[in-house]
């Protein structure tokens, strides 16, 4: 990355946030049963408003690869779009040469689509998505993230070890090389869950910005591991996907079932 994504405007929303309790943690095992959930939820899915057509990447998590998000990218596919992997194999954090790849890519497919992209990344694969963004936002139609840790310090998820294991860094030294909390100047949804037992929920939250007003929250009910196979997450994202370029309008809870499954965010 370039000074473009350089840090000294912000810092973390909550310098003394904790990683999820060891229960959630635990519940992490609900995934399963979120993906079983798509085939009875497969008719409302196909609900959802089509796409255009247009690109999109989607970046995986730390540890997992494009297989994990082969289910949402068909989904995706379904609806009208052109879904692609990050095609970098397995995400063990942004090792020599994964970050100008990733950069690569949005470039190749931004000139070969005649298109702007739109980036979708979970968890570890949104800070790329946030940052890549940042760095090319001609290129870029909006970002969604997926149980993205970005606002919290960076020692409050359950993963760190993990993330700092498989990728030979520092976490908190290599966070401070970039301003993480700040939106990219483009539209940005950020999709949680408050029972997450990976990344403390409020290091998802977006704060406002004068900056880009084109910034969101959505809660879901759903853990970290299963955000990227949950059909309420699904629907979310091909919601937001749909809107035509430049006009972004915030995601809408509207009442009855529709607010059961998208928990009220002032609660």
């Amino acid at each position: 990355m370039t000074a473009a994504t350089a840090r000294p405007q912000t810092t973390e929303n909550r310098p003394d946030l904790a990683p999820p309790s060891h229960w959630l943690l635990a519940m992490e095992f609900r995934a399963f049963w979120e993906f079983g959930a798509v085939l009875p939820a497969w008719p409302m899915l196909q609900r959802a408003p089509g796409g255009d057509g247009h690109p999109v990447i989607v970046f995986p998590g730390l540890g997992a690869n494009d297989a994990s998000t082969v289910p949402l990218r068909r989904y995706l596919g379904s609806l009208g779009y052109d879904a692609a992997g990050w095609n970098q194999g397995f995400n063990f954090g942004p090792r020599a040469g994964v970050l100008g790849a990733a950069r690569r890519q949005v470039e190749d497919t931004f000139q070969s689509a005649g298109r702007k992209v739109s980036l979708i990344g979970w968890s570890l694969g949104g800070v790329y998505a946030r940052e890549l963004a940042k760095l090319l936002p001609h290129m870029v139609r909006g970002v969604i993230t997926l149980g993205t840790p970005f606002a919290g310090p960076p020692r409050s998820t359950n993963a760190w070890r993990i993330y700092e294991f498989t990728s030979g860094h520092n976490i908190e030294m290599e966070s401070r090389d970039y301003d993480l909390p700040a939106p990219p100047p483009v539209p940005t949804t950020s999709v949680y869950s408050r029972s997450d037992g990976i990344v403390a929920w409020q290091g998802s939250i977006q704060a406002p910005s004068h900056a880009n007003p084109d910034t969101e929250n959505v809660e879901v009910i759903a853990s970290h591991v299963g955000l990227g196979l949950n059909p309420s997450a699904w629907w979310v994202v091909a919601d937001r996907l749909s809107q035509a370029e430049g006009e972004w309008k915030p995601f809408e809870r509207r009442r009855g079932l529709h607010g059961l499954i998208f928990p009220d965010p002032q609660r």
